[in-house]
């Protein structure tokens, strides 16, 4: 595909414009380069006019164990539930894969209070009607809901994504492009699968914030971003946003709204 782009399109004109919120990883557009073949350009980060220390909190909790093992499920759940009670529900709850996703509604679906709706149970542009229609909605998706979906106000004011959003590595074509970028000397796990689930990351996270007004609490329940040694590339891709690994601090930044609503 780069060769292509690289060919037909960049090769051919003599300037292209390629624009998004979620290009940049570290704040560098290597990734882009290798990924659509593009052999030098003039590159610019433009900031956001969105506050985003102000308007969200990102709560990385402790104590939950790598997802990789078997304890993980039943300490997410925990943490899920508190958060969607602080929140008073008015959440995107967000997983990497369905079965994740159908596990986690069926084990909170009865200690919640709240209109609970599950992706694959109706059609997309359904269920987001129904969760902007009905008061303290919960979502639960997969991967067509971390991107092109806005809803503003306060009727989302909470995203929970399970894990970092990295591919199957099994999958036969991250098989073989990590295989092409190793074929050609790179590292195929930081070179490709690093900044894609970071881009991911940041689609999921940002169905949050969609104007000024907007303001919530972001969660994510997967260890890795501060334990291992690329999470560092996670945080440092993301807005700045403010951080905590205090339940306490998320109750204090929901209180304001939960008085009101």
């Amino acid at each position: 595909m780069s060769q292509i782009l690289g060919q037909h399109l960049f090769g051919r004109y003599n300037a292209s414009v390629l624009c998004s919120a979620t290009l940049a990883v570290q704040g560098r557009f290597d990734h882009v380069h290798r990924s659509l073949g593009v052999a030098e350009s003039s590159e610019l980060v433009v900031p956001s006019s969105f506050n985003y220390k102000q308007q969200a909190l990102l709560y990385l909790p402790t104590g939950v164990p790598d997802p990789r093992v078997d304890t993980f499920f039943e300490k997410s759940r925990d943490v899920t539930l508190d958060l969607l009670r602080l929140s008073r529900g008015r959440a995107f709850c967000l997983f990497t894969s369905y079965e994740a996703m159908t596990r986690m509604y069926e084990a909170v679906k009865s200690l919640l209070p709240y209109p609970l709706l599950l992706h694959g149970s109706m059609t997309r542009k359904a269920l987001l009607n129904e969760f902007r229609a009905k008061p303290n909605s919960i979502l639960f998706g997969t991967s067509s809901f971390w991107q092109g979906v806005d809803v503003q106000g306060e009727q989302l004011s909470c995203v929970i994504i399970d894990r970092l959003p990295f591919a199957v590595p099994n999958d036969p074509i991250v098989m073989a492009r990590v295989k092409a970028i190793e074929t050609a000397g790179g590292n195929g796990f930081f070179d490709y699968q690093i900044p894609r689930a970071v881009i991911a990351l940041n689609q999921g996270f940002g169905r949050l914030i969609r104007s000024t007004a907007d303001r919530g609490v972001l969660a994510l329940l997967d260890p890795r971003i501060q334990r291992s040694r690329y999470g560092k590339v996670f945080l440092d891709s993301l807005p700045p946003y403010t951080i905590t690994s205090d339940i306490g601090k998320v109750r204090e930044f929901f209180q304001p709204v939960a008085m009101t609503a």
